[in-house]
């Protein structure tokens, strides 16, 4: 049985992606701020729950240490945790939100990821997705072709870009796990519910999913969308 960790996992893109491992055999531990409503999916949806804010050392620290003393290992994280402050455009932004975002979006990666590293290296196929965005890669938001082209998401496309960068960066310092990064695509859920629109969340999720479950032969370093990879 594979043991998953997604964190953010309660609700939209987290959600499906835990029904879909789920449905794939997986033992999935959702990691969630909120005990009710983290309790809530695990019980709809079989999995099972570990209290988790990204945000937080002890939080983190605890929820793996529930991890190791049920399971002894760790075999997929998805880093999909992450908050967008609804700012498009220069205008708005603060110090106080902009640190937030990082906080979340980016150093909860390091948090969780350097956390579960003991489990992870006791898989015998260790693997970690990072959720990211198409609004990360320098070259979509710079292809005049491309939607992400012609918004500024100032603070939040920051954040995504260093996620993608920390996913390169830990894929070279640890060869022996599989590390990428994924784009969703602009999705119908919570998170964007002020910008309205977005596709279903189980389009969205198929990347992911899709990355959480490659084999020992599969890539690391990467970027991904839809089923292709992404420029940097």
């Amino acid at each position: 049985m594979t043991v998953t960790l997604v964190t953010g996992a309660n609700k939209g893109l987290g959600r499906e992606t835990d029904r879909r491992l789920i449905k794939e055999g997986h033992t999935v531990y959702i990691g969630a701020r909120s005990v009710e409503r983290g309790q809530a999916a695990a019980a709809e949806l079989g999995a099972r729950f570990v209290q988790l804010d990204v945000t937080d050392d002890a939080s983190v620290r605890a929820a793996v240490r529930v991890i190791e003393e049920r399971e002894g290992r760790l075999d997929v994280l998805v880093n999909n945790a992450g908050i967008w402050d609804g700012i498009v455009g220069a205008d708005g932004i603060t110090s106080e939100s902009a640190s937030a975002i990082f906080d979340t979006n980016v150093v909860g990666v390091v948090r969780v990821t350097q956390a579960a590293l003991p489990l992870l290296r006791k898989s015998d196929n260790p693997v970690v997705v990072n959720v990211s965005s198409s609004l990360g890669s320098f070259w979509a938001v710079t292809d005049p072709e491309r939607t992400q082209s012609h918004n500024a998401f100032v603070v939040y496309g920051a954040s995504k870009a260093a996620v993608s960068m920390l996913t390169v960066q830990y894929a070279k310092a640890l060869p022996e796990i599989k590390i990428n990064a994924v784009a969703p695509g602009f999705t119908a859920t919570d998170f964007t519910a002020a910008v309205g629109g977005g596709r279903p969340v189980e389009e969205s999720a198929e990347v992911i999913v899709r990355m959480a479950t490659i084999g020992k032969a599969g890539p690391t370093g990467t970027f991904h969308e839809d089923d292709h990879e992404l420029p940097w």
